[in-house]
């Protein structure tokens, strides 16, 4: 039972890559968990992710916290910190 994560501007360039899937629980895992593991699965996800609290994910094209959960077949989407001006 996997998940879809995808990358977004910066975070792709540093995990050089776009997109991944990644296996979780049938019951499902937080996302900071879910952070956590592709950072421990990848030292260059690790680094991109380090900033965690600053991070924005959706999960299923709507924001979330990092407290709430993610299940299989959801899409997750992680963007890196953004400025505006």
């Amino acid at each position: 039972m996997t998940v879809t994560v995808l990358y977004f501007a910066a975070l792709r360039e540093q995990i050089g890559r776009e997109a991944q899937e990644l296996d979780v629980p049938a019951e499902g895992l937080a996302v900071s968990a879910l952070l956590a593991r592709l950072g421990a699965e990848d030292s260059r996800a690790a680094t991109a992710l380090a900033e965690q609290p600053r991070l924005r994910v959706a999960v299923n094209h709507a924001l979330c916290a990092m407290s709430d959960m993610v299940r299989p077949g959801d899409e997750v989407a992680v963007f890196p910190p953004m400025t505006g001006g």
